[in-house]
């Protein structure tokens, strides 16, 4: 299998919402990113760390990072592999032992940028979900597998308000896959 290095470049907001996130991830050479939706307080988390704020110095996910290093050392690697049901499957490794552990991908950032944890991306997933890097761009692209079940619907529904039928369209293709998917599993 081969990776790809990412790199977080911020976060923004999904218009309409204000309970979410995204987290914008580049590749290294900057001309292709993924988005990673985050809920509210993992964005407040995040902006604490962009900004530099003193006090996360004394932050629990800084000082059991400095625990960890100080005392057992830390040789991990996160890895993007999968989206399933609709989420970016993220797993950290141990890189001594290849022992993974599941991990939700908005908090796999925090890790990386906390503690200083190379974060890849499987390189046929990045191909598939990047889009161009724009680091001017006034918005960004969210492929709508990475999605949840309910903000696909909760998009659904603004776009059939909206009278926006093309969009609808492919929103309840995606729901229709989704279904099917799961109607495949059950049988």
């Amino acid at each position: 299998m081969t990776k790809e290095r990412l790199i977080f470049k911020g976060v923004s907001e999904i218009v309409g919402t204000e309970d979410l996130g995204l987290l914008i991830l580049t590749d290294e050479a900057k001309e292709r990113q993924i988005t990673v939706v985050c809920d509210k307080a993992m964005a407040v988390q995040l902006e604490l760390r962009i900004k530099k704020i003193p006090i996360t110095k004394i932050m629990l996910p800084e000082v059991l990072c400095n625990i960890l290093k100080n005392n057992v050392g830390l040789n991990y690697e996160l890895l993007i592999d999968n989206i399933v049901d609709g989420q970016y499957r993220t797993l950290l490794y141990d890189k001594d032992t290849m022992e993974p552990l599941l991990i939700r991908a908005s908090d796999a950032v925090l890790l990386s940028i906390v503690a200083d944890i190379p974060l890849y991306i499987e390189t046929g997933l990045m191909k598939r979900q990047s889009v161009v890097y724009n680091e001017n761009a006034r918005g960004v692209s969210l492929p709508v597998n990475t999605i949840s079940d309910e903000m696909l619907q909760a998009a659904l529904d603004k776009a059939i308000a909206d009278e926006n039928y093309e969009l609808a369209s492919h929103l309840r293709d995606e729901k229709k896959r989704r279904n099917k998917k799961v109607d495949n599993l059950d049988n």
